[in-house]
């Protein structure tokens, strides 16, 4: 059946998970980033699922109210990406095509690093390796301006104070107009719930460099868009150094951050080249 919300647990975790396709599909795992929902996959799953693919898009660490541990280290990427090979083991999907956007790319960075044999190819959108984007945030004046909105978000209790206040004006504006209005509002509306940005912020707040992201040998794509307000080019293309195996870089032109909401045909075309590439 198409179109299933999922509960699956993981540990004394529970987490709610969109499935779409046929059961029988080769399966995709869509990780969303912040500050969004499973739904920010919305437009690009038919695509998929008209292949024949069997997408799981998860609303993650935090998002999902059966899964929001209060203590900030829970959301560390070590733990981020063990949890996410967890939630696969507990979905009865073994290896996957992974794809992640914003944060959920970062998550699949280090899930294709670190369990390289649960990830049969990766698509990354908008970030681009963590140790990439490290290397640009030392080294390039322009990305530190772009990231510079990291230090309101580790300031815990002022950062939610700012960015609900309001009807949440700040944090609707983070979208710019390339998000539908009716979605912003879902992920609004789940972020304001009690506890919900506190977890969603942990994921900046448990930032660290201390355990580096290896080199990546699965066959992957990362895709990045020009009007990109987080990522410069230098982040952009400074990831393929990081990448052994098979290696795209699509760059699609006049595309904000928002790229799975704003181009998703485009976005969808990019997946399934490089599912079919395996």
């Amino acid at each position: 059946m198409a179109g299933e919300l999922l509960r699956v647990d993981v540990g004394d975790l529970t987490f709610d998970v969109r499935a779409d396709g046929p059961e029988d599909g080769r399966p995709v795992v869509l990780l969303h980033g912040f500050p969004e929902t499973s739904a920010s996959w919305a437009a690009v799953t038919p695509r998929l699922a008209e292949a024949g693919l069997r997408t799981y898009a998860v609303d993650q660490l935090g998002y999902s109210p059966g899964a929001r541990p209060q203590e900030v280290e829970a959301y560390a990427l070590t733990n981020l990406a063990q949890v996410t090979a967890d939630l696969m083991t507990a979905m009865e999907v073994p290896v996957a095509d992974v794809v992640g956007h914003d944060w959920g790319a970062n998550v699949a960075w280090a899930l294709a690093a670190w369990h390289p044999d649960r990830v049969r190819s990766l698509t990354a959108v908008s970030v681009p390796h963590p140790t990439a984007f490290t290397a640009a945030y030392r080294s390039d004046p322009e990305q530190k301006e772009r990231s510079a909105y990291i230090r309101l978000f580790w300031q815990a209790g002022k950062a939610e104070e700012v960015l609900l206040a309001d009807d949440a004006r700040r944090l609707r504006r983070m979208y710019g107009d390339a998000v539908d209005p009716e979605a912003i509002d879902e992920y609004v509306a789940v972020l304001s719930s009690p506890g919900a940005l506190t977890a969603a912020l942990n994921w900046y707040r448990a930032m660290s460099s201390a355990t580096p992201v290896e080199d990546v040998t699965v066959p992957t794509t990362y895709v990045w868009s020009d009007a990109d307000m987080a990522i410069g080019r230098i982040a952009a293309e400074g990831c393929a150094a990081y990448v052994t195996g098979d290696y795209r870089f699509v760059e699609l032109a006049g595309i904000s951050h928002w790229v799975p909401e704003q181009a998703p045909d485009r976005l969808a075309t990019a997946i399934l080249d490089r599912v079919a590439s395996t």
